[in-house]
C-alpha cells in the first residue's frame, strides 16, 4: 500500500543565575508557518542549522512537488484504520505548523496527509507496525498524522528503510488520558537523507512515550516537538543512535511546558566510531509562567568509540516561573573507558568481547525502556554488528 504522504537536582536548583545556557532568542518566539516562503533556504550559518551539512540538502528544500511516495508496509491491530486527508483540513485542524524550511515542504508538496486513527478507549495487544521503504534513492515528501483518542492505549512502531532522500512531518496527536509509545527507527541505507520533524501534542493526564533510534542513513535531523493542550500531561522522549564513518545523525527536541503540573524526561545516548562519524544532539526545553508545577529533567550521553569521531551535545533550559516542581539537564561526552576494559580483560574477557560488553551497558538503561522484546533485541544485534564493522 502506498500513501502520500547524576542525581536529579532539587527544585529550583537551576533557577539561579549562571545555571542555565539560554538561546540568544527565546524559544517562545521562533517562526511556525504553513507558507514555505516564510522560511528562507537555510546556509549553515543560522543558529538551528549551524550543525548540519546543508550543502548536502539542497534538493529537500526545494519547494517542488515530486509526486512520489515510499513503499508502505503495514501491519493494523483491530480498530485502527488508515485514510487520507487534505492537507488543507489538517490544516483548519489547529495542529502544530512546521518549524523550518524542509518541514513546510514536506507539509506543502506530499499530496495529502496520511491519517493512522486509534480510536477513543481502545486498548491495543499488540504494536500498530508501519515500515516506510525507499527504492532508488528518489525524493519524496511524506506527512503523516498519528491521532489517538481520549484513554486509549497503544504502541506504534514507525521503521524507515531503503534508500531515499525523505523529508518528512509526523503530527502525534494523544487524547486526555491516553497512554501512547511511539517507536521510530532509522535503518536508511549509507546513500539515504532523512529530515523529520516530529510534533507530539500530549492531552490532559496523558502520557506519551516518543523513541527515536537512528542507526543508518547518511544525513538523518530528527526534530521533535513537544506541547501539552491540558495539565497533568507526561512525556519522555528517549533516543539511541550509532553514527559510523561518514555519518551525520542529529537528534534536537523542544518541549514547550504551557501547561501547569505536567511532567517531562529526556534520554538520549549515543556512541560514534570511525573518521568523519558525526552526532548532534539539541535539546531545548520551555517552561512558561503559566507552567507552574512543572517537573523536567533531560540528559545526554555520547561516547566516542574511536579517534575522528565528533558529538556535540547542547542542553538549553529557559524558565520563566519559579513555582516548578524541578528543572534540571546534564549531557557529557568521552572516550571509551581503558579503565573498564582493563577490569573485563583482567578477568579472563577477551578484548573484543569486553569492548562489547561495555558498549552494551552504555546503551542497556535506555534499549530495555523501550518496552518492546524484539525490537530491544534487535537494536542489540544492530550495535553489535556495528561493533564489528559489519552491515546489520
Amino acid at each position: 500500500m502506498s500513501l502520500l504522504t547524576p542525581q536529579r537536582p532539587s527544585p529550583g536548583a537551576h533557577i539561579h543565575a549562571g545555571a542555565t545556557m539560554v538561546p540568544d532568542q527565546s524559544r517562545a518566539e521562533r517562526t511556525t508557518s504553513y507558507a514555505v516562503s516564510d522560511f528562507p533556504v537555510p546556509h549553515g550559518r543560522e543558529e538551528e542549522w549551524r550543525f548540519t551539512p546543508v550543502s548536502r540538502l539542497g534538493e529537500l528544500f526545494r519547494d517542488e512537488a515530486t509526486g512520489l511516495c515510499l513503499d508502505w508496509e503495514e501491519h493494523l491491530p483491530e480498530g485502527v484504520s488508515v485514510s487520507s486527508v487534505s492537507v488543507p483540513e489538517w490544516q483548519r485542524a489547529g495542529l502544530p505548523k512546521p518549524g523550518d524550511r524542509a518541514a513546510a515542504v514536506a507539509a506543502a508538496q506530499s499530496g495529502g496527509v496520511g491519517l493512522i486513527d486509534i480510536p477513543a478507549s481502545a486498548e491495543l495487544a499488540e504494536p500498530v507496525r508501519i515500515t516506510l521503504r525507499g527504492d532508488e534513492g528518489q525524493l519524496v515528501h511524506g506527512h503523516l498524522w498519528l491521532r489517538v483518542g481520549h484513554h486509549a492505549k497503544a504502541t506504534v512502531v514507525l521503521g524507515h528503510a531503503g534508500r531515499a532522500a525523505y523529508s518528512e512531518v509526523l503530527t502525534i496527536t494523544a487524547g486526555d488520558g491516553a497512554d501512547l509509545t511511539v517507536v521510530t527507527l532509522q535503518e536508511w541505507d549509507d546513500e539515504s537523507t532523512h529530515l523529520a520533524q516530529h510534533d507530539v501534542v500530549v492531552g490532559r493526564d496523558a502520557r506519551v512515550r516518543h523513541i527515536a533510534v537512528s542507526i543508518g542513513g547518511g544525513i538523518v535531523r530528527l526534530s521533535t516537538n513537544v506541547t501539552y493542550a491540558g495539565p497533568g500531561g507526561s512525556f519522555e522522549g528517549l533516543g539511541v543512535s550509532f553514527a559510523d564513518a561518514g555519518q551525520h545523525l542529529e537528534h534536537r527536541l523542544f518541549v514547550d511546558h504551557a501547561a501547569p503540573h505536567c511532567r517531562s524526561n529526556v534520554e538520549y545516548k549515543g556512541a560514534l566510531q570511525g573518521q568523519t562519524a558525526r552526532s548532534v544532539w539539541v535539546g531545548d526545553v520551555l517552561i512558561r509562567a503559566s507552567a507552574e508545577g512543572t517537573d523536567t529533567y533531560e540528559l545526554n550521553r555520547n561516547l566516542l568509540l574511536t579517534e575522528g569521531a565528533r558529538a556535540d551535545s547542547v542542553p538549553n533550559l529557559e524558565i520563566e516561573t519559579g513555582e516548578i516542581a524541578g528543572a534540571g539537564h546534564a549531557s557529557a561526552t568521552g572516550r571509551f573507558d581503558d579503565e573498564q576494559l582493563f577490569y573485563l580483560m583482567a578477568r579472563g574477557i577477551p578484548q573484543d568481547e569486553a569492548r562489547r560488553l561495555v558498549v552494551r551497558g552504555f546503551f542497556a538503561a535506555v534499549v530495555a525502556r523501550i518496552g518492546i522484546p524484539e525490537i530491544e533485541a534487535h537494536l542489540m544485534e544492530v550495535i553489535e554488528h556495528e561493533l564489528a564493522g559489519d552491515a546489520a
